[in-house]
């Protein structure tokens, strides 16, 4: 599986517009799907959200398909806190997929 795009660290305010310009070379670069790996993310933010929503407008726009695979809890979080999450056709990476199976929900109705 070779990611068209992966993201650092670090994807926060400071970053994400020099991932940003690099969105359309990514996008007419390549056919089918377009894949984020965001494996590597230990830091984000608002913008990290946006980013994922352009790359996704980006690819439809271009005919192609959109998925980010392996994206940290926080980021999920906050794309579910945003109702964007199905918007970014978040893939939980194979080996959290099996933990999540016998984990309890990330919010309960006493949490919100």
């Amino acid at each position: 599986m070779q990611a068209a795009l992966t993201l650092p660290a670090s994807v926060t305010i400071e970053t994400t517009a020099a991932l940003a310009a690099a969105l359309p070379a990514q996008v007419r670069g390549g056919s089918g799907l377009l894949r984020i790996d965001a494996t590597a993310v230990t830091e984000s933010d608002s913008s990290t959200i946006a980013l994922l929503l352009e790359a996704g407008r980006q690819a439809r726009a271009a005919g192609r398909e959109f998925e980010v695979v392996g994206a940290p809890p926080k980021l999920v979080e906050l794309a579910r806190l945003y109702g964007v999450d199905s918007l970014l056709a978040l893939v939980a990476p194979p080996d959290a997929a099996a933990s999540a199976a016998g984990s309890v929900p990330a919010s309960t109705p006493e949490s919100t």
